[in-house]
């Protein structure tokens, strides 16, 4: 692949969950819109996704609900044993007028990336994507759909045997987990906050030796984040050898995410893929959790920056903090957002304290890694 690539959809623009949802937010329009008016995405290196078909979703997900979930979209209910059954209009999964649609856009951005890396090494970008909770045959937190499990089946269909997924969202990858739990193909790395939802990936759970997770204490910082992922995550992907390699970047783990308590700024979450993304020939990186639209954009825009060697200005042209001025958010960080989230796309850097918990959760991984990868 001659240079990496980016893939977006309209979609994005025109479709919400609806009232005070999560994401009902802008996000992957902005961080398009930010990155074609900085020159960084251009026709070249752009591509747009199509929505998945019930037959690719099916390669994981069950047929049953993948017909529910069209079923739904298409008449604007379900009934009511099927709510329950499939967690649909329930739990933060509302019925809404895309809802099939979107989240098979997603996992259709997924797919095409997986399709293309076994074709040609190189690095795809997809913030589309990222909906690491998505069950076989339930929606879950805010996921309709399994884009990260869709597209690692392709590749290992397409005849890999080593695929890596680090997944660095503030809330456990647990749909990704139980996919491949028992897959010694796969290896599996969560970073995620400690006793927040969905409250699974316990530090002692190792599958085959294929899972690791990290349950950070809320607050995590810059200097801790930085000490998991140079002391453990980096040392068990490079183990691994993986010949694809997949990173799902939800934005959640901010300071100024409303969902969650961590610390960082996006400076850690652009060092974290920095580090990870010359372990494999073949990159994916998506998208995921965030929950407000200016650290969303700003990080996300970032991120692709860092992927396709674009430099990031100290101050945003005018035009680039234009499009940030426009955005609103129904929130009260959001009535008065500070000037640097229209000027900048770099938080300050957030270091700390390194605590023990974080220390042992780095040291354990990389005992376990040692017996079951050989790193």
């Amino acid at each position: 692949m001659s240079q990496p690539l980016f893939i977006g959809n309209e979609i994005y623009r025109h479709s919400s969950l609806g009232g005070k949802h999560p994401l009902s937010i802008p996000r992957v329009s902005t961080v398009m819109d930010l990155c074609r008016t900085l020159g960084w995405v251009e026709a070249a290196n752009y591509a747009e996704s199509r929505p998945a078909t019930p037959a690719e979703l099916t390669r994981y997900h069950a047929p049953d609900y993948v017909a529910a979930v069209q079923r739904a979209e298409r008449v604007l209910a379900i009934p009511e044993d099927e709510s329950v059954r499939y967690n649909l209009g329930r739990g933060g999964n509302p019925i809404y007028g895309t809802m099939f649609r979107r989240p098979a856009t997603g996992v259709g951005a997924s797919l095409m990336a997986a399709r293309r890396l076994l074709a040609e090494p190189g690095i795809i970008y997809s913030p589309g994507g990222g909906t690491h909770h998505g069950r076989r045959a339930q929606a879950s937190g805010f996921c309709y759909f399994n884009d990260a499990v869709v597209a690692i089946l392709a590749l290992l269909d397409g005849g890999l045997e080593r695929v890596a997924y680090v997944d660095l969202d503030v809330h456990h990858g647990d749909g990704v987990e139980e996919a491949f739990r028992d897959d010694p193909r796969v290896l599996f790395i969560s970073v995620h906050e400690a006793g927040r939802w969905p409250r699974s990936g316990a530090a002692e759970d190792h599958g085959l030796g294929n899972l690791f997770n990290f349950p950070v204490p809320p607050g995590m910082n810059d200097t801790e984040m930085a000490h998991l992922v140079g002391e453990a995550i980096v040392p068990l992907v490079a183990g691994f050898r993986p010949e694809a390699l997949l990173i799902q970047c939800g934005a959640d783990a901010l300071a100024e995410d409303p969902l969650a308590k961590q610390q960082l700024s996006n400076r850690a979450l652009w060092d974290a893929v920095a580090a990870l993304k010359g372990l494999a020939p073949r990159l994916l990186v998506t998208g995921g959790g965030g929950y407000n639209p200016w650290s969303v954009a700003r990080c996300w825009s970032g991120i692709w920056a860092g992927l396709s060697g674009q430099e990031i200005p100290d101050r945003l042209p005018a035009a680039a903090e234009s499009l940030l001025r426009s955005l609103s958010w129904n929130h009260s960080t959001g009535r008065n957002p500070p000037e640097s989230w229209f000027t900048t796309l770099t938080d300050p850097p957030r270091p700390g304290a390194l605590r023990d918990e974080v220390r042992a959760l780095a040291a354990h991984a990389k005992s376990v890694g040692a017996k079951s990868i050989g790193i």
